[in-house]
Order: C-alpha cells, then sequence, then structure tokens
C-alpha cells in the first residue's frame, strides 16, 4: 500500500470511530491497527522519497541534457549564420570586384577601338599618298607617252 493509500486508510478509521461524549472530539480507535498503518508510512516513505529524488534527478539530468542539446543548436545555428554572413560578403566582394573587371574591360576595349581606328585611319592616309603619288606618277608617265619627243639635235 502507498503512504497516501494509508493516510486514506487512516482518514477512514478517523471518521468511522466512535466519538467520546463531551471529551471535545477525541474518538476511540484500534491503537494496534493505527500503529500497523504508521509502521506502514515508516516503511512506504523512504521508497517514495527515493522514488520522488530518483525522479527529480531525471528531471534535472533531462534538463541539462535538453540545455546541452539547446546550446549544441545554438552553436550550430550561430556557425552556419557566420557562414552565410562570409558568404555573403564574399559574394558581395566578388560582386565588386567583377563589375570593376568588367568597368576596366570596357574603358580598355573602348580605349583600343581608338588605337585601332586611328591606325587604321594613319595606315589608310598613307596608303592613300602613296596612292595620289604613284596616281601622279602614272598620270605623268602616260602624259609623257602621248607628248611626241622633241629632237633638240635636229635644229
Amino acid at each position: 500500500m502507498t503512504v497516501q493509500e494509508t493516510l486514506d486508510v487512516i482518514d477512514e478509521m478517523l471518521d468511522s470511530a466512535l466519538a467520546l461524549p463531551l471529551s471535545g472530539g477525541k474518538c476511540m480507535i484500534n491503537a494496534d491497527k493505527l500503529r500497523q498503518l504508521i509502521e506502514d508510512i515508516r516503511v512506504n516513505l523512504p521508497r517514495e522519497f527515493e522514488e520522488a529524488n530518483r525522479i527529480v534527478q531525471d528531471r534535472q539530468r533531462i534538463l541539462d541534457d535538453a540545455r546541452r542539446r539547446a546550446d549544441t543548436e545554438i552553436k550550430k545555428a550561430e556557425e552556419a549564420s557566420r557562414r552565410l554572413v562570409e558568404e555573403q560578403e564574399i559574394y558581395k566582394k566578388a560582386k565588386a570586384a567583377g563589375a570593376m573587371i568588367l568597368s576596366q574591360a570596357q574603358a580598355q576595349s573602348k580605349d583600343l577601338r581608338i588605337a585601332v581606328n586611328e591606325f587604321a585611319e594613319n595606315i589608310l592616309k598613307t596608303t592613300e599618298q602613296g596612292l595620289v603619288e604613284s596616281l601622279s606618277q602614272v598620270k605623268n608617265a602616260r602624259a609623257a607617252l602621248k607628248t611626241p619627243p622633241t629632237n633638240k639635235n635636229n635644229g
């Protein structure tokens, strides 16, 4: 019988005990039966105290385990968050570097186009001048062929 059940039996004994008239609430009960019930309580209390202590210890162990798990999960979450922030920073830096490289490449491409156009213009101008001179020489040579030779010796 548990302590609670034993106490219930004692309570029932008191309720059913014979009340002594003019005694201010005193009653008669079976003393041997009450002593046996008290002995049952003494025997059962240490067992129930042990069980209560075991429950408290289990509760504490469960709470400690839950705290450890929570701490571990918090550390994992913090580490993941830190990695995400680092990755975000790396992404931002890479994006900025990519934008800078693209801008530089576009500027170099523009400068190179200008330089190529100037170079081609100079080549074409030099070629045109050479062709104009060659054309002039060809015209002069043709004109010279059309003009009859004059005899300086005949005279």
